[in-house]
C-alpha cells in the first residue's frame, strides 16, 4: 500500500488536533502536523533531509502564529518562532522550495480573490474546512495526481479574478517596456530597496543623475512613489537587481 504523508498547517490546536486524528485513522495517510508556518518549514526540511517527503500540506488560509500550550497525542510543532508565515506566504514557499509537495488551502469561507492569490502562488486546491471527511481525502488523493481542485460555487469568480489579474499585469508589463535599459536598471535596484546613494554607487552614476531616473521611472510607470512603483515591477514580474559586496545604503527616497 502507498502512503500519503500529510502535514497540517493550522494554528487552531483544536482543529489541527481533531483533523489529524480524523485523517490518521485512514489506513493509507500518515499524518503530523505544525501550529505555524515557521514550524512547517521546519518540519518539511527535516523530513527532506531524512528522507521522507511529505506529499500534501494543507495549509489554514487565516495561519497566523504559533500555539500555545501542551503538545497532544498528534504532535502539533510550536515553540518560539522568528516572525510569522502567513498561509499563502507558505504556499509560495513550498512551491518554490519544494515543487513536488502539493498544497491544499483550508478556509472558513469561500472568497475568489483570496482562492485565486492561492491558485497563483501554487496551490492545488482550495476547500471549506467544514467539509465532510471523505471530500477531503478525496482532494488529497486528487492533487496527487495533479489535479486542481475548487468548490463549484467558487469557479466563476476564481476565474473572473485570474482573468482581471492578468489583465493588470499585462498592463503592468507594457508600461515597464516603455523604460530605457538603464531606467529598468534602477527600478531593478529600487525592488531590491536600494536608495539613491547606494544607486548611484551600484552603477557608477551620479546621485542627481539616479535622480533624475528614478523620477522618469515613476513618471513613465504613472506612480508618484518609489513603493508604488516597486509594486508595480512586482506584477509585472521585475525582479531586485543582485546585490554584490556591501549595501551602502538601503530605504532611500526620493527628495
Amino acid at each position: 500500500m502507498v502512503r500519503i504523508r500529510v502535514l497540517v498547517v493550522d494554528d487552531h490546536r483544536i482543529f489541527a488536533e481533531s483533523l489529524a486524528a480524523a485523517l490518521a485513522a485512514e489506513p493509507d495517510v500518515d499524518v503530523f502536523a505544525a501550529g505555524s508556518g515557521p514550524a512547517a518549514l521546519r518540519c518539511l526540511e527535516r523530513a527532506a533531509a531524512e528522507g521522507r517527503r511529505y506529499d500534501v500540506l494543507l495549509v489554514d488560509a487565516d495561519l497566523g502564529g504559533a500555539l500555545p500550550g501542551v503538545r497532544p497525542a498528534v504532535p502539533v510543532h510550536d515553540g518560539d518562532e522568528e516572525g510569522l508565515v502567513d498561509g499563502l506566504s507558505l504556499v509560495a514557499g513550498v512551491r518554490s522550495a519544494q515543487p513536488g509537495v502539493r498544497t491544499v488551502v483550508l478556509a472558513e469561507k469561500d472568497d475568489p480573490r483570496r482562492a485565486a492569490l492561492a491558485l497563483q502562488a501554487g496551490a492545488s486546491g482550495w476547500v471549506a474546512k467544514d467539509c465532510s471527511l471523505s471530500r477531503l481525502l478525496t482532494v488529497i488523493r486528487g492533487v496527487l495526481r495533479d489535479e486542481t481542485h475548487l468548490p463549484p460555487a467558487l469557479l466563476t469568480g476564481v476565474l473572473k479574478e485570474m482573468t482581471a489579474a492578468r489583465k493588470h499585469r499585462t498592463e503592468s508589463e507594457r508600461l515597464v517596456e516603455s523604460l530605457t535599459p538603464r531606467e529598468r536598471e534602477v527600478l531593478r535596484c529600487m525592488v531590491a530597496g536600494l536608495g539613491r546613494k547606494a544607486v548611484a554607487e551600484r552603477l557608477f552614476l551620479s546621485p542627481h543623475t539616479v535622480r533624475t531616473h528614478m523620477q522618469n521611472v515613476l513618471g513613465k510607470l504613472g506612480v508618484h512613489s518609489t513603493l508604488a512603483a516597486v509594486a508595480l515591477a512586482r506584477r509585472a514580474g521585475v525582479g531586485p537587481a543582485e546585490l554584490t559586496g556591501d549595501v551602502v545604503e538601503r530605504g532611500g527616497q526620493l527628495a
